[in-house]
């Protein structure tokens, strides 16, 4: 309802049944999905169809949950268990709208707010209100603000399961601006308990004449933005997230300098990814982008020899669209800063043209004739890696210098 409400697209519709038990649906042939509460598919169109239940708060966590359905529960009563007033409008059969909660008045005045103090009982709902706040450009109600501060003081936020964690932080990534979900959750002090890495990063400085933001916490939610501006994927944009946390263990002193913050990136990424159980695809893609980003930076000043060696490292060859991910990750560090979003990021189109030089060497040609001219069979590997890396080197070297 609400999405149609904003004139936006529906992807998925909920229905709520009311004055039916799980037997009676059965019986009309929907087939029963829920494992926590009755969800049913509808026989013909597969849609789900949820009877109304209300639940009560038995222990710690998003599962801490006891839920109570019946053909006696209400609209009401079901509608006041959700978490915005903006998710607890409904609309009958007839079309007419069904608002007990004054959501249609939040949705246009683009406000956030909780139903009831019940929200305070799912820490989920803490993320899902920064994610909403991401999606719609929403503020959140000062009032909701102030009841997930005090969840986060509570330690409600602490019972949160890994798995839930990734998953909420994914998709706040790939809402409309990712940057308003992080600012949500610093405000109300949740980001600091669930992603510290990140969180630390607000307040440490950065070289002006390289970053006009300065702050490492602004940059970062510049860069995130621009990912999302150009519809990246979500690897790219958890790269871009996590590219320089490195930074928030530079020791003051050192300040506004990070040298070597790139391997503390790795080492940080790495604990955080083991921590919510980060899918290996964007996992792998942001340990590279914190280790090689800097060094995609000085792409003009880098041997042919090193940008084979980078090639390799980051497995372009097998892997050509995760070399572009890395690529673009690169390039949303380099745009998210103020004056920067439209100035040609030329370090990418050269590790591309390089790229595509060395990938016309026929590495099985290669291998096929040292077999033939070398007896020692045991020296071939080594043999064929130097011969290939050489001639790549040597594609690379042609190009860029032709090209310069």
């Amino acid at each position: 309802m609400r999405d149609e409400l904003l004139g936006l697209p529906v992807k998925d519709h909920d229905y709520v049944v009311v004055g039916a038990s799980p037997e009676e649906m059965e019986l009309l042939g929907y087939r029963p999905v829920g494992k926590d509460f009755p969800v049913f598919l509808h026989p013909q169109t597969n849609e789900q169809y949820a009877l109304a239940r209300t639940e009560r708060k038995i222990s710690l966590g998003y599962k801490g949950f006891e839920v109570f359905t019946s053909p006696q529960v209400t609209l009401q009563e079901d509608l006041a268990r959700r978490d915005l007033t903006i998710n607890s409008i409904a609309k009958d059969e007839d079309g007419n709208i069904i608002d007990p909660f004054n959501g249609v008045a939040d949705l246009e005045a683009g406000i956030l707010r909780h139903v009831s103090p019940a929200f305070s009982e799912d820490p989920v709902r803490i993320l899902r209100a920064a994610r909403f706040a991401a999606r719609f450009g929403f503020r959140i109600a000062p009032e909701t603000m102030m009841l997930m501060n005090n969840m986060v003081h509570n330690g409600e936020v602490d019972a949160l399961v890994p798995e839930r964690v990734w998953q909420e932080l994914a998709r706040g990534l790939m809402e409309k601006t990712p940057s308003r979900m992080f600012y949500m959750l610093r405000e109300c002090g949740a980001l600091a308990r669930i992603i510290p890495e990140v969180d630390v990063l607000f307040g440490v400085p950065q070289p002006a004449h390289a970053h006009p933001e300065i702050d490492t916490g602004v940059h970062i939610m510049l860069v995130i933005d621009y990912a999302a501006a150009h519809d990246y994927s979500l690897p790219v944009r958890f790269a871009a997230l996590m590219h320089d946390v490195g930074k928030g263990t530079t020791p003051f002193e050192e300040w506004p300098r990070h040298i070597g913050h790139e391997a503390r990136s790795v080492e940080l990424t790495q604990t955080l990814c083991e921590r919510i159980r980060v899918p290996k695809e964007s996992r792998d893609l942001a340990l590279l982008v914190a280790r090689y980003h800097g060094d995609v930076h000085r792409a003009e000043e880098l041997k042919p020899s090193t940008m084979a060696n980078m090639l390799q490292i980051v497995d372009a060859y097998r892997k050509p669209e995760r070399f572009e991910e890395f690529l673009q990750a690169c390039a949303c560090d380099f745009h998210g800063r103020p004056g920067y979003a439209i100035k040609p990021y030329v370090q990418a189109d050269r590790f591309r043209k390089a790229y595509l030089a060395a990938k016309k060497v026929d590495a099985g040609a290669i291998a096929a004739e040292l077999r033939q001219n070398l007896s020692e069979s045991a020296a071939l590997p080594s043999a064929i890696n130097t011969k290939v890396r050489s001639a790549r080197i040597a594609r690379i070297k042609a190009e860029l210098t032709y090209n310069r």
